[in-house]
């Protein structure tokens, strides 16, 4: 039944691949009505999200930034259908890093580095451009789709212009295995860990639990953290924003190098909220109870 669904709509996402990006953007924009004001498609997940984030927000102002989220993430959906397609000059165009100094820099030292990043801006085009943008190789974690059709399309995409996927449970083993490779490992860490496990904090005014693996890798590696910020500057363009949180993560105390991260990326939501992943699930679990 997967393969069977796969191959009915593999050639819809071809055409919409190929489509102009302006035919593409004015599809975007009635993919939104549809899932907006008839689907409904997460509606009160993201309301939800969006009135605990921001408070002090009036339920106009909640709706509005609703509405901008869902337009902005019908274009995300079609510009991920895009990049199937998208030449390395389209590639280029599109997405550009602000600045490639500190890359350099750091390549040049022989340092390998741990990108951290969030659902914020267009992560699948990101890839491509450093690929291209950096000396770097560049490996991205990645968990692995139901769907083996599905995922074989995927892997293809994100891997065209030469970056490498590690699949999340093979992290620390393909990591040290590629110790003597000069790379760039990605991480979009915010996404939810078991609560368990994880590192809480207070994450847009909310008890929220964050993922420790990459600190934990880049102190065990002793691999500088890079923050990456995915701009969007106008409809499909963005700048790329790179900055160094810590140079010697061993020296970093317990949590340090989660929290600023977590710290880093609410800032950037809160200047430009639409851009973020509101339909996520982020909250799904409370904070557990401390053992008296």
């Amino acid at each position: 039944m997967q393969a069977i669904s796969f191959y009915i709509l593999l050639p819809f996402i071809y055409l919409l691949s190929l489509l102009p990006f302006w035919v593409m953007y004015r599809i975007s924009d009635g993919l939104y009505c549809i899932l907006y004001y008839l689907v409904g498609y997460r509606r009160k997940i993201v309301e939800q999200n969006l009135h605990n984030s921001f408070p002090d927000k009036t339920d106009k102002e909640i709706k509005e930034l609703s509405k901008k989220f869902y337009s902005y993430l019908c274009d995300l959906t079609l510009e991920t259908f895009k990049k199937i397609t998208m030449t390395r000059k389209q590639t280029l165009k599109h997405i550009k890093f602000h600045d490639t100094t500190l890359f350099e820099k750091i390549y040049a030292e022989k340092k390998s580095i741990i990108l951290l990043m969030g659902h914020y801006g267009n992560w699948e085009w990101a890839g491509s451009s450093f690929t291209l943008q950096t000396d770097y190789q560049l490996y991205v974690i990645y968990k692995p789709l139901s769907n083996k059709h599905f995922e074989d399309l995927i892997v293809k995409t994100r891997t065209v212009f030469g970056t490498k996927l590690i699949k999340v449970h093979n992290t620390l083993r393909d990591m040290i295995s590629n110790k003597g490779i000069i790379s760039a490992t990605a991480f979009i860490a915010d996404q939810t860990p078991f609560p368990d496990n994880a590192y809480w904090t207070k994450f847009l005014n909310q008890d929220t639990p964050v993922f420790t693996g990459a600190e934990k890798l880049s102190k065990k590696l002793d691999y500088p953290i890079v923050y990456i910020k995915i701009d969007r500057v106008k409809r499909g363009y963005y700048d790329i924003h790179a900055e160094l949180l810590f140079e010697n993560p061993k020296a970093t105390s317990e949590n340090e190098i989660s929290e600023t991260f977590i710290k880093r990326l609410e800032k950037d939501i809160i200047e430009k909220p639409e851009i973020w992943l509101w339909s996520h699930r982020r909250w799904k679990h409370k904070k557990p109870t401390p053992v008296q």
